[in-house]
């Protein structure tokens, strides 16, 4: 794991973080006195798997790094291993891999949970609360801006067309399901 300051001599943090996210899916935990929400939004987006700012008590950094940890080497138990959305998207549990158009994309540890339980509870409206507690842990319930932007990553990687999303669909106030493709597909075979 990589406990990561922004404001560095020489190289700032955020540069750092793009520089390792090029050869490295390590888990970084940005710690900051730049606590303002653009600066967290940055570090996120750069890939930095949470954000911290200071001051803050050792047993929130302490709890902070085992729950990014739980997170990173926790797998996913797969109940099947290769999902066939449609002819456009085809997700691999057991190699991790996600094929859009036939090509891999590259999904990060994060984006790669949090399809994973929309997938695995396709047609159901995953509450914000429980997706942020499964993908992120108990402790970041309330952290909804997280989830917004990995769902806002995953409709970019995934959707044709990520403002008018097929797979990914909000339910206003509540949370977020993944459609259910099949049994639509279904229904549409009756009429």
């Amino acid at each position: 794991m990589v406990l990561l300051d922004i404001m560095m001599p020489g190289m700032d943090g955020f540069e750092t973080l793009k520089r390792i996210r090029q050869f490295s899916q390590v888990p970084v935990l940005i710690l900051t006195a730049k606590d303002e929400e653009e600066d967290r939004i940055r570090g996120l987006e750069l890939g930095a798997d949470d954000y911290i700012g200071k001051p803050f008590s050792h047993r929130e950094l302490v709890s902070r790094i085992r729950a990014v940890l739980r997170r990173h080497y926790a797998a996913p138990p797969a109940t099947q291993s290769v999902i066939k959305i449609d002819d456009r998207l085809t997700v691999d549990f057991g190699r991790r891999e996600v094929l859009v158009n036939g090509e891999r994309i590259n999904l990060r540890p994060t984006e790669y949970r949090l399809l994973y339980h929309l997938i695995q509870n396709a047609g159901y409206v995953m509450p914000h609360e429980t997706l942020l507690a499964k993908v992120w842990g108990p402790e970041y319930r309330d952290e909804s801006h997280y989830l917004r932007l990995y769902i806002t990553y995953l409709r970019q990687k995934i959707e044709e067309d990520p403002s008018n999303p097929k797979y990914i669909l909000t339910e206003r106030g509540i949370g977020y399901r993944f459609a259910d493709l099949r049994k639509e597909r279904e229904g549409e075979g009756r009429e």
